[in-house]
């Protein structure tokens, strides 16, 4: 600490005494001196004090996986609206392959000075992806809101979308269409929202009637979130007879739809297809998509209200909050077919 102290005052050209005042927050200094500390300290590669982190610009890092999936941008609309209603001001980072990692993020952002971050998909929903910059931020004590889902043993505030209500929905909804070979299409093996729909899945494969009390290996494929990769795994699950196929997102399912029609099958006419996340332009596609709808807006602004009683010093409700999706049927989804 002397050392610091000896570093910064040698710097600016000031008493030590007065660098320990700013960094006290205590009255007395100049704003022009006040300022001329806090550059130091930035310079010099020091952390600034916790009550006067991010007080440059009250900057907050929004990180996002991609932008390619319409719900991520989504998410930042709404988040970004109500940082700036805070008076904090949001800065994006997104992921790109082989550019900056995630990890490189958060170290430029606790450069930066952030007063907080906040993840909308990421690496922490990836149970066996590395999260030792989630742990940084912990030990920094940088207020932190995870959006759809926790991190084991690292207690952020999480909010959520329900998953396992979000497969219920379209369960119960392909079921009363008379689909009796369901097939589900979701995320690698360690994602938790991915894991959550599964478990869902077995439920309402057990309520339905189904032939055992878990649902068949054979009616999950598990792919990267991409049209791509739902059109490969759709075309497995259309090879041994599914009928209805519910998605973990909307760009795997506009995936499915590609695939049954690669191989001439009518959509809804003979395989029905369910999103999830319901993201912008879904109810323009062909035939547009029946899907489970985030409450974008409402996760959003939940997300900025938790972040910001952290940084204001309060208390936030441990745990994670969820939140009711809502299925929207349009015409992806039709009556199963005859044999």
């Amino acid at each position: 600490m002397t050392r610091r102290l000896a570093q910064v005052a040698k710097k600016v050209g000031v008493s030590e005494a007065t660098v320990s005042r700013v960094l006290n927050g205590k009255p007395g200094v100049s704003q022009a001196t006040r300022q001329s500390v806090l550059t130091a300290l930035d310079v010099l590669g020091y952390e600034r004090p916790t009550q006067l982190r991010g007080e440059r610009a009250r900057l907050v890092g929004l990180v996002l996986p991609e932008l390619q999936n319409p719900i991520f941008p989504a998410f930042a609309e709404v988040i970004g609206g109500a940082l700036a209603q805070q008076g904090l001001t949001p800065v994006l980072c997104t992921q790109t392959k082989g550019g900056v990692s995630e990890a490189d993020y958060v170290e430029l952002l606790l450069q930066q000075q952030v007063s907080g971050v906040v993840f909308a998909g990421g690496l922490f929903a990836q149970a066996d992806a590395p999260h030792d910059h989630y742990r940084l931020l912990a030990e920094r004590r940088v207020p932190v809101v995870l959006i759809n889902a926790p991190i084991e043993n690292l207690d952020f505030p999480c909010i959520s979308c329900d998953d396992a209500v979000a497969v219920e929905q379209a369960w119960r909804h392909l079921s009363s269409l008379g689909h009796e070979r369901v097939g589900l299409v979701l995320g690698p093996a360690d994602h938790i929202p991915s894991r959550r729909k599964l478990a869902a899945a077995h439920v309402a494969y057990a309520a339905a009637g189904g032939a055992g009390p878990a649902l068949p290996d054979e009616c999950v494929e598990r792919t990267m979130f991409s049209l791509e990769g739902g059109q490969a795994a759709a075309a497995r699950l259309l090879d041994r007879g599914v009928t209805g196929i519910i998605c973990a997102s909307d760009p795997l399912a506009l995936g499915a739809v590609r695939a049954a029609r690669r191989r001439g099958l009518a959509v809804p006419g003979q395989v029905s297809v369910v999103g999830f996340d319901d993201s912008a332009f879904m109810n323009c596609t062909e035939p547009p998509l029946t899907t489970v709808r985030q409450p974008i807006e409402a996760m959003g602004r939940a997300a900025v209200d938790l972040l910001n009683a952290q940084i204001q010093g309060g208390a936030v409700p441990p745990g994670e909050l969820l939140f009711e999706p809502e299925l929207v049927v349009r015409g992806s989804t039709g009556q199963a077919p005859r044999d």
